[in-house]
């Protein structure tokens, strides 16, 4: 198994999210998502900067050579900026979940503790354990 990056938070449903110093949230999928779907063939987003989006709410898609997925939002906020460069490139993704391949940012309705309710890197290394 992958390591799983100790600094961020996991929803149930594979997206990661990342504290940025400025305040908003990061957010991408994991490893293991990307290692289920396999080879990304497209990224598309229904929201754009601006947008409101709640917790738990599809942002967009990712397709792939093996399935369709939805992409869901970790925390509830508004879009601050989408990864539009995974629009041309969508095997970003693959090459790099936590990095270039991150899907967008949100500026979080409840700035403290917006990731309290999310999973650290032990509860969902735990989680994986059980599927």
């Amino acid at each position: 198994m992958t390591a799983i990056p100790s600094d961020l938070r996991y929803t149930r449903d594979h997206e990661w999210a990342r504290s940025e110093a400025d305040g908003t949230v990061r957010v991408g999928i994991t490893r293991h998502a990307v290692e289920a779907l396999g080879d990304v063939t497209l990224v598309s987003f229904s929201v754009k900067p601006g947008d409101a989006l709640t917790a738990g709410k599809a942002f967009g898609v990712v397709e792939s050579v093996k399935a369709v997925s939805d992409l869901y939002a970790p925390v509830t906020g508004t879009v601050v900026a989408v990864n539009n460069a995974l629009l041309d490139r969508p095997e970003a993704v693959n090459e790099g979940p936590y990095a270039d391949g991150w899907m967008l940012s949100l500026r979080p309705e409840a700035a403290d503790n917006a990731l309290g309710a999310l999973l650290d890197a032990g509860a969902y290394e735990a989680f994986l354990g059980t599927l």
